[in-house]
């Protein structure tokens, strides 16, 4: 004979209480691993693209430096290609100021004297040349206007002095023209180079 016995109501009734606690257990316990997944990746995620955006603006800080420094850098060889050409133009003036008294006197040049002035239009040229690397461009075409006025004088002085030495008439007017055209050249050099120099905001080309 079998016999089924009932179960009591009340502890069926624990039982499911106790069921429902483990379940709603596990499920609380399951989202919050999920949910601290989903963060984690988040986080992740975030962390990454902070750490390119903190890449990214040291390399843009860095490249900034750089152009700066660079930017100094060439601002200061033409200040110094500045002062190395008007160093040379006042060194060829002052020996043209010498010479030309003397020829005009019907005075021979002797080859000291003509090495000399050559020496110098060629050294005001290569200086010329240099400021050339830097710029800008408007100070360029002034540079190469002074040394092409320059560079005319000294031939028209020495052409003065041949034709003094052969007892030819010479041309003096014509020197004088041309010594004046050379001081006004280095006059419009003189002055924007000094309005560039005094520029915090000098142009690039």
């Amino acid at each position: 004979m079998i016999v089924v016995a009932a179960l009591d109501p009340v502890e069926d009734g624990a039982m499911s209480d106790a069921t429902g606690t483990v379940i709603t257990g596990v499920i609380a316990f399951a989202a919050a691993v999920v949910g601290a997944v989903i963060a984690g990746m988040y986080a992740k995620h975030g962390a990454e693209a902070g750490g390119r955006k903190a890449v990214e603006a040291a390399l843009a800080q860095v490249h900034g430096a750089a152009a700066a420094e660079h930017w100094q850098w060439v601002r200061t060889q033409r200040h110094q290609s500045f002062a190395a050409l008007i160093a040379a133009y006042a060194a060829l003036d002052e020996v043209l100021v010498r010479i030309a008294p003397e020829v005009r006197n019907a005075a021979s040049l002797d080859g000291a004297a003509g090495r000399e002035v050559r020496e110098r239009m060629l050294e005001l040229q290569a200086k010329t040349s240099q400021l050339a690397l830097w710029g800008p461009n408007e100070a360029n075409s002034l540079a190469y206007a002074l040394t092409g006025k320059s560079v005319a004088a000294v031939r028209t002085l020495l052409h003065l002095a041949r034709a003094s030495s052969s007892g030819a008439s010479a041309d003096w007017p014509r020197f004088d023209q041309a010594r004046d055209e050379m001081v006004l050249a280095h006059a419009a050099f003189l002055q924007r180079a000094g309005e560039i120099v005094r520029d915090p905001r000098q142009p690039v080309s």
